[in-house]
């Protein structure tokens, strides 16, 4: 995710329903817990309530999944995870951010999700020494900043628009894209990169941007229907991409609709309406694999993810899970301290149940994979990975 926000699947909307609740009887209590005691406080920041709540729930509940069963296990220290809602929002993070270092002394920080609150609680974090992972901020220059406490297991905006290209040349066949943003720092650069990657293996493109906060695009649908694309690629999130790809639609455009991360989500669908959405694609660093496909621990996930908050996996709970996850092998390694935390960071190497979690010297995940959805009725499935998926 990127902007100052991010994305979900399946059963979502009572996932994010659920999770509100379930916080309660996880983790989000009051209290901090410095290192080296019985109980140390790990922070969660993300937008839990603002409108772009759907694309945080999933990796807050991912998270709190791991906690809490690392919790069952009546470890020597136990691990409480502290909510900080920012709304996605950056001028909400960083207060929230300087009272998670002061007040509630965190050893850890998963989050933030959305890019720019990344930027601004960053040089906090930094500053104080506090180890974080990211389950979703996706901007590239947040790996160019030279901090040595951050890290992140998802793939960066970079990665995902040469895959996301990489598939609608060889899978859709596209030989003219069109590429919108909504303007904000996520979208736009998305947008911007894929048209950069689609143009670099002799696709034809052109490009155009939108108000989010506006409802009408007919001006954009318009310029869209004249260029007479294969595919348009939309950099943004769920809300802006549901109202598109109607009006797009609405307005007899046939070919490939697709997006990124940030439309990741049942919302879109809804926004669309279902016949609308109908095989429309989204490409995520992210990895949601209820059916494990991929790995056992992918099902067995998704399994116990249904069993606590009644909903399937979605946007970004396996990256939560296997962020928490990362920060739980440090501790049950002895490591409660920030600075001992980070130091373990810089050496695990473990399968989670999305990726290998390994970091490189920026913090950055050392393998990364890009996936493609598609909606399929009022679901999101995946296809597979960028280079081999197909489309139905």
């Amino acid at each position: 995710m990127r902007r100052n926000k991010m994305r979900l699947t399946g059963a979502v909307v009572v996932s994010a329903a659920l999770a509100l609740s379930a916080v309660a009887c996880g983790g989000d209590d009051d209290g901090g817990g410095s290192g080296g005691g019985d109980e140390i406080t790990i922070g969660f920041m993300g937008d839990k309530t603002g409108e772009n709540s759907g694309l945080v729930i999933p990796p807050m509940q991912g998270a709190q999944l791991a906690i809490d069963q690392y919790n069952a296990t009546n470890p020597k220290t136990k691990i409480k995870l502290k909510v900080y809602d920012s709304q996605g929002k950056a001028e909400q993070a960083t207060p929230l951010a300087q009272g998670a270092v002061k007040s509630d002394k965190i050893v850890g920080l998963i989050g933030p999700a959305f890019s720019g609150e990344s930027e601004s609680v960053g040089p906090i974090l930094e500053e104080a020494k506090i180890p974080s992972i990211s389950p979703s901020a996706t901007s590239v220059t947040l790996a160019e900043k030279g901090w040595k406490f951050w890290h992140r297991v998802v793939a960066d905006d970079a990665v995902q628009s040469e895959g996301a290209a990489n598939f609608l040349v060889n899978s859709v066949k596209a030989k003219k894209i069109f590429t919108v943003s909504d303007k904000q720092a996520y979208g736009e650069g998305l947008a911007g990169a894929i048209a950069k990657a689609a143009a670099a293996k002799g696709v034809q493109t052109q490009s155009d941007g939108v108000d989010d906060k506006a409802t009408d695009y007919s001006s954009t649908v318009n310029k869209i229907n004249q260029f007479k694309p294969d595919a348009v690629y939309f950099g943004g999130y769920y809300a802006v991409a549901g109202r598109l790809f109607k009006q797009l639609r609405e307005a007899g455009y046939q070919g490939k609709m697709m997006s990124g991360d940030g439309s990741l989500a049942t919302g879109l669908i809804e926004g669309a309406g279902e016949k609308n959405a109908q095989k429309a694609l989204l490409s995520c660093g992210c990895m949601i694999d209820a059916e494990g496909k991929t790995n056992e621990k992918a099902k067995k996930f998704a399994t116990d993810y249904k069993a606590k908050f009644g909903a399937e996996v979605a946007i970004y709970s396996t990256e939560g899970f296997d962020a928490a996850t990362a920060f739980i092998e440090a501790v049950k390694a002895g490591k409660t301290t920030p600075e001992d935390i980070n130091t373990y960071l810089k050496t695990v190497d473990i399968q989670g149940v999305g990726k290998q979690i390994k970091f490189d010297d920026k913090g950055e995940l050392a393998a990364q994979d890009i996936f493609i959805y598609e909606v399929q009725g009022n679901k999101l499935p995946l296809l597979g990975n960028s280079n081999e998926a197909k489309v139905s």
